[in-house]
């Protein structure tokens, strides 16, 4: 088995690349699983400022391999999100073996995070595998990956300062828009969207001392999410926006792809429920390319539902000189608020690229703590993969000792039956038998173990040398890709 990852993230991409790439995410790993025969098994984590998507591929790989490999579902991704495949091979950063492990235990304890140590991350990768698994895409050393990052991200939220500092890209959206705002306790605030990013900001909220919430939901779900976190529902979004110091937005639904009743790739995004499909090469607001019957969904919230709520606000704020500013946090990758509703008079946006800008650096030394709890994991992590590999090496050799005591034990029993016929004595019986039978094992098992030492530091060392040879090939293979990045003019600034 080997461990190949493909990953693109805030790091590496722009916002708009990101969002373009991770369209399709939801059934990419039943596409990837279902059409690539050496793949075990896929789990993709699909979030706000990432897209990266783990293999199991049990086959040998090669530096050359990897390409292939990688170019291979990096067309798969192309066709599930709209790009060309082009795009999709160079966005990727690959990572074969324990380069695997080790990202993905920095990503999961929140050290590769657009908030360095936010915990919501931590949730997304514990659904990944969820999702996986619900799909059945996952496979044994993937469930074991995924259950050791999460635990190596509680150890890092519970030893190091970093899980107790509250970072979060919803707190640090809050912090942004409080000098906008009045007292929290006299803020009204709306929420778009009923994920698990909606339930964060319900939390994040009140702990500053806002009590006036309400929920709106493109699908329905308000009354659910209002009833479970103690909040109003809301059915017209307009009206409430009239009446708002503060939206949240996090639904993700304008990513979504149009369908009966679509499975949301992350919980932080809501489902939407949709009765039609788009003809083959129709263009919907938002849609990313031609993707035949698959199209997505235009902005929850546009400028001219947003004019519409401000004029709504200016009647009712009367002989007022005007009526209070609004502030809109846009969470969603997908972007639920368009642009444009930043020209608004009144208005203030901040939407994922502006929380990026405005991420606040960690202390060395706590970011240094969690680090070398994240190394200690993924080298023993790596260590306990390694040997299991070894063992199937050993197995086989026991295999083969196993054919040779069986017969040896014919063998010894045959000679031991003809020479008591000779002497006219009758054939051993049960206990002969036994006896023979511990004596050959004996004797073979003790020839073994200088055997089976050779063999498992042998198999060892050759699965290192692989890795080795494929973290060679997806290194080349990632700095191709930045060597495109930088070159394609649409990406310089």
């Amino acid at each position: 088995m080997v461990l190949l990852s493909l990953t693109a993230s805030h790091r590496e991409l722009d916002l708009d690349a990101l969002e373009r790439l991770s369209t399709g995410s939801s059934s990419v790993g039943r596409v990837v699983v279902g059409s690539c025969g050496p793949v075990a098994g896929a789990v993709v984590i699909s979030t706000c400022n990432r897209f990266e998507l783990y293999l199991d591929v049990d086959a040998p790989l090669s530096g050359d391999s990897v390409r292939h490999a990688t170019r291979h579902v990096a067309e798969l991704v192309a066709h599930a999100s709209g790009v060309t495949g082009d795009v999709a091979a160079r966005s990727f950063t690959v990572r074969t073996g324990p380069e695997v492990t080790e990202h993905l235990f920095a990503v999961a304890s929140g050290l590769d995070a657009m908030v360095v140590g936010e915990r919501e991350i931590a949730g997304q990768v514990k659904r990944s595998l969820a999702e996986a698994r619900e799909q059945e895409t996952t496979s044994k050393t993937l469930e074991l990956l995924f259950q050791t990052a999460s635990r190596t991200s509680k150890r890092v939220g519970t030893d190091t300062e970093l899980g107790a500092a509250g970072r979060s890209v919803v707190a640090l959206a809050l912090d942004l828009a409080e000098r906008e705002l009045p007292p929290w306790d006299g803020t009204r605030a709306v929420l778009i969207g009923t994920g698990s990013y909606a339930g964060a900001s319900v939390a994040a909220l009140r702990a500053r001392g806002c009590d006036d919430i309400r929920v709106y939901s493109q699908s329905g779900r308000a009354e659910v999410f209002a009833e479970s976190h103690g909040v109003q529902p809301v059915d017209s979004l307009v009206e409430a926006l009239a009446d708002a110091d503060l939206v949240v937005s996090c639904s993700g639904a304008r990513g979504r792809a149009l369908a009966a009743r679509p499975e949301p790739a992350d919980p932080a995004v809501e489902p939407v429920e949709t009765t039609a499909h788009a003809p083959a090469g129709t263009h919907l607001p938002g849609l990313v390319g031609e993707r035949g019957p698959e199209a997505s969904l235009g902005h929850v919230l546009d400028a001219a539902a947003l004019v519409r709520a401000r004029e709504r606000a200016a009647d009712r704020a009367g002989d007022e000189p005007e009526p209070r500013p609004l502030v809109i946090l846009d969470l969603a990758l997908h972007r639920d608020v368009d642009p444009g509703v930043a020209d608004v008079e009144g208005v203030l946006l901040f939407d994922l690229a502006t929380l990026k800008a405005h991420a606040p650096a960690v202390a060395h030394d706590v970011v240094a703590q969690a680090q070398r709890i994240v190394d200690a994991a993924a080298r023993g992590f790596e260590e306990t993969r390694l040997g299991r590999e070894a063992d199937a090496a050993v197995i086989a050799l026991l295999d083969e000792a196993e054919v040779r005591v069986v017969a040896e034990i014919a063998d010894s029993v045959g000679r031991l039956t003809a020479e008591l016929a000779a002497r006219g004595e009758p054939a051993p019986d049960d206990a002969d038998v036994d006896a023979i039978a511990r004596q050959v094992r004996k004797r073979v098992h003790a020839e073994l173990h200088d055997k089976i030492v050779e063999v498992r530091a042998k198999a060892t060392a050759e699965a290192r040398a692989a890795e080795a040879a494929l973290v060679q090939g997806a290194e080349a293979l990632t700095m191709e890709a930045s060597a495109q990045r930088d070159a394609d003019p649409s990406r310089r600034r």
